[in-house]
């Protein structure tokens, strides 16, 4: 692509001045200077158009580095030109093969014939004026440049114009020539400069507007330099890259640009290319002495080329202008001289002491294995990338390290840390890296601390068994024991051994023999935890541990004290200690790649233990602190308990949001048997959103075979239920149901914190008329959890069906009253509707009305259509709901602010109206006086009331002064 460029017009103006004093019969000599692709070629290019318009007579060539071995080679090309007189052109040659035989071999018989030479050009330039052009004429043999020395001193009374183009850097033989020919009088030097950025814009106006040229400028400058051959050729890149329009426009580095780069380099000295390539392995030239190490090189030699390059546009500030220069430079480069550059520039920086993760960059690019030494330096290496989010280096740093490393130990822990690192880009990717480290499991050089994280990673890719063959096998081997709590028995793992269970004794256990007691006690008791069939595969561990002063084996202890948090949740009573040991885990451990799994759990102990507002704090800061790292499968995890808590608070949508973002952010291949949470919550949350054929697709995704032998898998079975419940297969739910009961009781793992398999079966009798059955599971629940008010407030819909008016509505009162305290807001939904539905048939039609309407909105909230429907049909969206209450005017107003009050909130309201008092109203609803205050400071607020005498004028027209 031809570029006019302005800045030349200049140099143009003076050779074309130097042309016409020529023609004037005042020979003139031009000399043009100028940096490696600085545009000399194009200037001279130029001129010879010009001249040849001019009538002139041109002779030109160009010097070759390959020819200035040859005796008067330069020479023989300017004459050996087709516009040259035949005569006079088979004299020349005559004359100068002549000389090259061996006549001239002596001074004088090569001057004899240099002057014969001269006059026949002489001869030539009395009838047209005579142009003779050499670029690089640098490169010329000694004796070409002799004679357009002995030329240029002959030519002053003649029609001739000799113009020659050198680079800046000269070599010694070539300053003579140089000095020699600026002492000429009628000689004139044009030195060319890079091009500047007002120049590019110029050159840019041919391609595009002149506001858009300036913008681009800039960048381009900054690519090129101002070299014109760099500028051409990312100008051609831009034109390969088809037409865009202007506001897009913005030239990239390409295939053409990389060509003129490497072709600059080569155009320059030996030592130049070298230079560059040495450059592009380090990254910079900072350190001359460095570079000359690994390129054989003086430092004399290292800083003159780096001058050069700078000069030619290639550098700036020691390095490449982009990294696309620095990549075309290593791209051609062949792979064994690459590969030998960047292993030498490793052991020179590992002896200059540089820091580790500039050592491991050359490693890592050698693609060959490293030597002993490079293992210390690679591990601290792939931790700094991880502090940089560099996952895909970190690995390779770790690869090149084990495959180095000949230590069996070593090679271990650097196997268990691959597998960590993998399993942050998603356990798919760890996958690769498995069976090694089961072969490092079987052999036993897992370290204690890394024994529980390996095991785990085992469990969640579905290798339940040999996770449990190789605890088994090493439990052998080191005639280890460990106490029933330790294998995950609810509540046990918490106190054993005078008080202190497992995760007490692996807070006080440290080195020695005693540490791989703790640590297999830790790995049977968080295996165990996630499978509990498991337990029969394990020996029975005693798990007493000794006491004292190494180092601390805090994975282990995580693993174990998480397992042992969940433990707790599951046993009936036990549900405060859990809460208060799963804050201890969530406080004591930061987010990390051995705590992520025993977080998660800590998190679920707290589900399970229905403390779902704490959880939610908890899982809403984690998830915070993963926004800002690179780490999608912590993420996953972590969207997977976020879902299972709404779910449980009644919030479909959240629920339904957050299980997609946990199976994007991991295959379903790669969460193994822990699928079974985000998928169990997801198609929980479509069923009850009313999004039948989505939760239906859901079921069709396979799952692993081993996922009904772990905790997660009871999800799955009770969510299955679910939606067999909802689309009407009642006896497939009753069976999933009664599945999760069989497996909940054979696991000792019974409880309702972990399902409610009896209220699901339940409500699947209630579906097949089968009223008794349905009530005796529920009765047989609250004999099992008389103190747990959450399973209560479930229940009792239930057992308030097919009972008479007069028993049903306390049981609905009551259930309402449990739910509106907290936990599911899509069961309080339910029990409104149902408490609407009694009144109803009481007909007290304005309490069924404001009770029915509160349900809707409540399930509303919650996303759940099908139960929106059933309440009020016709409703289904709530426009027409919504609607009809708005031209109700002011007096419905008020009713919904009323119907915002909870049930007690409204028995609080229509007592304090009355005229009781704080006190009064406390001894006759049975609570304290601080409750009361509480429950009138959020009516106050709710029913926009600033004081105690505006309530009887606020409910005057509201059903509640219908309430007795």
């Amino acid at each position: 692509m031809p570029v006019k460029i302005s800045e030349r017009e200049n140099h143009l103006a003076a050779l074309a001045e130097m042309l016409g004093s020529a023609e004037r019969g005042r020979g003139r000599l031009a000399l043009i200077s100028g940096a490696v692709a600085s545009g000399k070629t194009d200037l001279l290019d130029r001129f010879a158009g010009q001249a040849l318009a001019r009538d002139a007579l041109l002779l030109e060539t160009t010097g070759s580095r390959s020819e200035r071995e040859l005796s008067f080679g330069l020479l023989k090309k300017v004459f050996d030109n087709a516009a040259m007189p035949p005569a006079a052109r088979a004299e020349v040659i005559a004359l100068l093969d002549g000389a090259d035989g061996g006549e001239g071999d002596d001074a004088a018989a090569r001057l004899r014939m240099m002057s014969r030479v001269s006059s026949v050009l002489l001869q030539l330039a009395e009838e047209r004026t005579l142009v003779i052009t050499v670029d690089d004429v640098h490169w010329g043999d000694a004796h070409s440049l002799q004679f357009l020395l002995h030329l240029a001193r002959r030519v002053r009374q003649s029609k001739v114009l000799v113009v020659l183009t050198e680079s800046t850097r000269l070599r010694h033989e070539q300053l003579t020539f140089h000095v020699e020919l600026l002492r000429q009088p009628n000689c004139g030097r044009l030195r060319l400069h890079m091009l500047t950025e007002p120049g590019i814009s110029h050159v840019l106006t041919e391609h595009v507007s002149s506001a858009v040229a300036d913008r681009l400028a800039p960048e381009c400058h900054r690519l090129t330099g101002g070299s014109p051959l760099l500028l051409r050729a990312l100008l051609e890149d831009w034109r390969a890259g088809g037409e865009h329009g202007e506001s897009l426009q913005r030239p990239v580095p390409g295939e053409a640009y990389a060509q003129a780069l490497l072709g600059c380099l080569h155009r320059g000295t030996p030592d130049v290319l070298t230079i560059a390539q040495g450059v592009a392995v380090l990254g910079d030239a900072d350190c001359p002495a460095l570079l000359g190490e690994l390129l054989g090189l003086t430092a004399g030699a290292v800083e003159q080329g780096v001058q050069d390059l700078h000069q030619c546009a290639v550098l700036e500030g020691g390095a490449f202008r982009s990294p696309a220069a620095r990549a075309a430079v290593l791209g051609a480069v062949p792979a064994p001289t690459l590969a030998a550059l960047h292993r030498r520039a490793a052991e020179l920086l590992h002896g200059d002491g540089a820091a580790a993760l500039e050592i491991a960059r050359h490693l890592v690019a050698a693609r060959r294995e490293a030597e002993h030494w490079a293992v210390p330096v690679l591990r601290e290496a792939a931790e700094y990338a991880l502090v940089e989010e560099d996952l895909e280096f970190a690995l390779r740093c770790l690869e090149l390290a084990h495959a180095a490393c000949r230590d069996g130990h070593e090679r271990a822990a650097l196997q268990i840390r691959l597998v960590s690192i993998a399993w942050r880009l998603g356990p798919a990717v760890a996958e690769t890296y498995l069976p090694q480290l089961v072969v490092e499991l079987e052999a036993g050089r897992i370290a204690p601390r890394d024994l529980a994280l390996s095991v785990s990673y085992l469990a969640w890719s579905g290798r339940l068994e040999r996770a449990a063959d190789v605890v088994a096998r090493l439990s052998g081997a080191a005639g280890a024991s460990v106490a029933p709590g330790a294998l995950g028995m609810p509540g046990a793992g918490l106190l054993v051994s005078g008080g202190l269970g497992l995760a007490g004794s692996l807070d006080r256990a440290a080195g020695g023999d005693a540490v791989p007691d703790a640590a297999l006690a830790a790995t049977a008791q968080w295996l165990t935890m996630i499978s509990p069939p498991l337990r029969s595969r394990i020996p029975a561990v005693g798990a007493a541990v000794a006491v004292s002063t190494g180092p601390r084996d805090l994975a282990g202890e995580a693993h174990a004290q998480s397992a042992a948090t969940v433990n707790a949740a599951l046993t009936d009573g036990r549900a405060h200690h859990a809460v208060a040991e799963a804050e201890r885990v969530l406080q004591r451990y930061h987010l990390s790649d051995s705590a992520l799994q025993p977080l998660a759990f800590a998190l679920m102990a707290l589900v399970y233990a229905d403390r779902l507002d704490l959880a939610q704090s908890w899982c809403e800061r984690l998830l915070g602190e993963c926004a800002t790292r690179r780490a999608p499968s912590w993420q996953a995890v972590l969207s997977a308990v976020r879902a299972e808590i709404a779910l449980r608070q009644g919030d479909l949508p959240v629920a339904a949001h957050q299980a997609r973002t946990a199976i994007s952010r991991i295959s379903p291949a790669g969460w193994g048997v822990a699928i079974g949470l985000p998928l169990a919550t997801l198609i929980q949350a479509e069923t009850g959103m009313g999004r039948y054929e989505e939760a239906m697709a859901l079921l069709e995704q396979p799952v692993p075979d081993g996922i009904y032998h772990t905790l997660p898998g009871l999800h799955y079975l009770r969510a299955r239920g679910r939606c067999h419940l909802a689309t009407g297969r009642f006896h497939a739910a009753l069976g999933d149901f009664m599945t999760c009961g069989e497996l909940m009781s054979a696991w000792r793992v019974d409880t309702p914190q972990l399902m409610p398999w009896r209220l699901d079966a339940a409500e699947a009798w209630l579906a097949l008329d089968e009223t008794e059955r349905a009530h005796g599971l529920a009765e047989e629940q609250l004999r099992r959890s008389p103190g747990n008010q959450r399973v209560r407030g479930a229940l009792l819909p239930i057992l308030a069906r097919g009972e008479d008016l007069k028993r049903r509505l306390p049981r609905l009162k009551e259930a309402v009253e449990i739910l509106e305290d907290g936990g599911d807001r899509l069961q309080l939904a339910g029990a409104l509707g149902e408490l609407g539905m009694g009144y109803r048939a009481l007909g007290d039609f304005n309490r069924a009305r404001v009770l029915m309407r509160k349900a809707w909105h409540v399930a509303k909230a919650c996303g759940a259509e099908p139960l929106c429907r059933q309440l009020i049909p016709g409703h289904g969206d709530g426009s027409d709901f919504v609607a009809a209450a708005e031209q109700t005017g002011d007096g419905d107003a008020v009713q919904r602010e009323v119907e915002a009050l909870t049930e007690a909130e409204a028995r609080v309201a229509l007592l304090a109206a009355h005229g009781n008092t704080n006190r009064e109203i406390a001894s006759k609803l049975v609570v304290t006086v601080s409750t009361v205050e509480q429950h009138l400071t959020r009516i106050y607020r709710k029913l926009k009331v600033k004081r105690r005498r505006d309530l009887p004028a606020r409910l005057a027209d509201s059903s509640l002064t219908g309430v007795s």
